[in-house]
């Protein structure tokens, strides 16, 4: 039977509003009235209809209105109805939807029907997909979805590590020039003087603060020439020496090419004299050429020889490259018949000499040949080939005293190993 909602007029003039039909509640029980789409109650209330599905899937529809005032829906003079959320179902076991304030929002434009707002549900389904996400996990608050879209990369950690490495390879090159450039100095400047004293069991009372200027490696060449040979004679006559040795690898080079650089040597002062012996650098360059010149220089060189000093024994033996030659050391012929109550002093360039100065009862042995490793990795070298590296150390009855030296061999540079002449002080335990 028509009811006064269904035979309201309509805004656009029509004589009568299409019937929404009747609905049935599970009991059997009276129709309710359905209210069309859009139509105004009497009360000049608006209507928004509202879906129920029936149990048992039947084809009968109750449309549940909510009735909203027209006074707070008007704005600007026309009327706007509010949309209400899905009227309660007349199955008891339904649980009624909640209208959203969403809704019941008014709206601006006067319309008489207010269009639904996002998150709206229009006959049960969502209009949105925050709104389908939001009912799927039963919360009555939209999930936002994630955020797929790629982002740039992060560029500020990449640029800082190549600022860092930038900056500790620079600091590394300029560490490292810096200290080859002060090595260089270093030898260039000219050794300086270092004093060591030598206690010997056998030096008489007499002989106590005896002065033995020792050098080695001096290497003149083409970069260390001739004022360079200056700059060594000078420091070892200011340290007004009793005796001078030389104790090999004076030159690289032959004594046509580097005569006039050793001239300087010449000028060599000491009470007791200036002594040389060979090393191996020496037969590189043509070892009886330079015998002779440092001869003629007013250096006495002992071949495997000896002299006899006044408080002990000079000795002095080839070095070990000149077996090659048929001149390598002697000890016996150099060491032999001497008499072993004096002190004796033994010049060998190389350390590993002193086993064989050992065995033939040497109270010093003074070398060099090492130049104390120079800079790495030849301390590494220097170090596991022979006995001793740098200063002085004792082999038995026997000590050894190794010279750095005053040039350097190649490169002309030192690192943690700088050039020296050595002053050894004998001293007399009978003092």
């Amino acid at each position: 039977m028509p009811t006064a909602e269904t035979t309201a007029p309509q805004a656009n003039g029509s004589d009568a509003a299409r019937a929404a039909g009747t609905a049935v509640d599970d009991a059997g029980g009276a129709p309710a009235p359905a209210t069309a789409a859009g139509a105004r109650s009497d009360s000049g209330e608006a209507a928004v209809p509202g879906s129920a599905s029936q149990p048992d899937g039947g084809v009968g529809t109750a449309s549940a209105t909510t009735a909203v005032p027209a006074s707070a829906s008007r704005a600007g003079g026309g009327a706007t109805a509010s949309a209400a959320a899905s009227g309660v179902t007349s199955h008891p076991d339904r649980a009624a939807h909640v209208p959203t304030p969403e809704t019941t929002a008014p709206q601006a434009n006067g319309s008489d029907a207010a269009p639904l707002s996002v998150g709206t549900a229009v006959g049960g389904t969502a209009s949105t997909p925050e709104a389908a996400a939001s009912q799927a996990n039963g919360s009555g608050a939209a999930t936002a979805p994630e955020d797929d879209s790629p982002r740039p990369p992060d560029t500020a950690a990449p640029s800082r590590r190549l600022f860092v490495s930038r900056v500790v390879a620079g600091a590394a090159a300029a560490a490292a020039v810096g200290t080859v450039g002060y090595g260089t100095y270093g030898v260039l400047r000219g050794p300086k003087v270092k004093r060591v004293t030598v206690p010997l069991a056998k030096l008489p009372r007499a002989a106590h603060g005896y002065r033995i200027a020792v050098v080695s490696d001096v290497h003149l060449g083409p970069v260390l020439g001739r004022g360079f040979a200056q700059k060594v004679v000078d420091t070892i006559n200011a340290t007004q020496p009793d005796l001078i040795a030389v104790v090999g690898d004076l030159v690289d080079g032959s004594v046509k090419d580097l005569g006039p650089a050793a001239a300087p040597l010449a000028q060599l002062r000491a009470r007791h004299g200036s002594y040389f012996v060979t090393g191996n650098h020496e037969y590189f360059s043509g070892a009886e050429q330079w015998v002779e010149e440092v001869r003629r220089l007013g250096i006495n060189p002992l071949e495997n020889d000896r002299r006899e000093m006044p408080y002990f024994d000079l000795a002095g033996v080839n070095d070990i490259a000149g077996e090659d030659e048929g001149q390598g050391p002697d000890f016996a012929k150099a060491l032999g018949d001497r008499d072993t109550t004096r002190a004796c002093v033994l010049l060998a360039h190389q350390p590993v000499q002193i086993h064989d100065a050992v065995e033939h009862g040497v109270d010093l042995q003074l070398s060099g040949h090492t130049h104390g490793g120079q800079l790495w990795p030849g301390n590494l070298i220097a170090s596991g080939a022979n006995p001793t590296l740098a200063g002085l150390d004792r082999h038995g009855d026997t000590q050894l005293y190794v010279s750095r030296g005053a040039g350097a061999w190649g490169p002309p540079t030192r690192v943690g190993a700088p050039s020296d002449i050595t002053v050894i002080e004998l001293a007399s335990r009978q003092a």
